[in-house]
């Protein structure tokens, strides 16, 4: 199916590496200009070479989401490379699992300023660029978990902060022609979860709960990311699509 999205600009947060990675390769095949941005310039570069390397466009640029001067000056050189951006993929996001009551200033504060307040930082800069284009989509990165999971009060709050971020600006961004909308995946297998020290028992109470009896996969996301970030997508806004193996508790 053709997305209708070939020349476009995306900008794809947290492109370095697991499903960040897949969503900029899954937008480039629909020939998509893609910049991969990341606070690790080095993946960033990686990610984009690889698309390269397939024939396809790429950037890297180096961005901290968290911090608004970053995200300025990121969107500005991904300006003066492609000249305009009609995509925005607001992926970029880490947990740091804890009990509540040990649980430090850090851990609740980072949560929260990359994955709620640096999807907010992102979309403050390009939501004006693409209401005065009359065309945009912007499709933000939320969790299973925004409906709550254990030692992560920071986490799901910051992915249920997003589900109403999501809502409140597709009504608001509605009448310029730019959508909004959000994905939840559940467990995904990807290189930072499989990492997590308790990656085993996190897996094993996911599957208890998941009437598909396998973890999703990065490029599985990627295609819905797509699919919602292209011209087919105009009249679905304000939506959040679960891709959790029917997994919600």
């Amino acid at each position: 199916m053709d997305l209708g999205i070939r020349n476009h600009v995306a900008i794809v947060t947290g492109g370095g590496n697991g499903i960040g990675a897949a969503c900029a390769l899954a937008l480039a095949q629909e020939g998509v200009r893609v910049a991969v941005a990341d606070r690790d310039l080095q993946a960033a570069q990686r990610v984009a070479a690889g698309i390269c390397s397939r024939g396809l466009a790429a950037q890297a640029v180096q961005m901290d989401v968290s911090q608004p001067a970053s995200v300025r000056e990121s969107i500005a050189a991904v300006l003066d490379h492609w000249g305009q951006v009609q995509i925005l993929v607001n992926n970029a996001g880490f947990s740091r699992d804890n009990a509540i009551e040990a649980m430090t200033d850090d851990e609740w504060s980072q949560v929260i300023a990359v994955n709620l307040t640096g999807q907010f930082n992102c979309a403050r800069v390009l939501a004006p660029l693409m209401a005065a284009q009359g065309y945009g989509r912007i499709v933000n990165m939320a969790s299973r978990a925004h409906l709550g999971d254990v030692n992560k009060a920071n986490y799901s709050a910051a992915k249920a902060g997003v589900i109403g971020m999501t809502k409140a600006l597709a009504i608001e961004l509605g009448p310029a022609g730019v959508t909004v909308n959000a994905v939840a995946p559940g467990v995904v297998q990807t290189d930072r979860l499989e990492n997590l020290p308790h990656f085993d028992a996190l897996r094993d109470r996911a599957m208890a709960a998941m009437p598909i009896k396998r973890l999703g996969r990065p490029e599985e996301v990627a295609q819905a990311v797509a699919f919602l970030a292209s011209s087919n997508a105009g009249f679905i806004t304000g939506e959040v699509i679960h891709i959790t193996g029917g997994r919600y508790g």
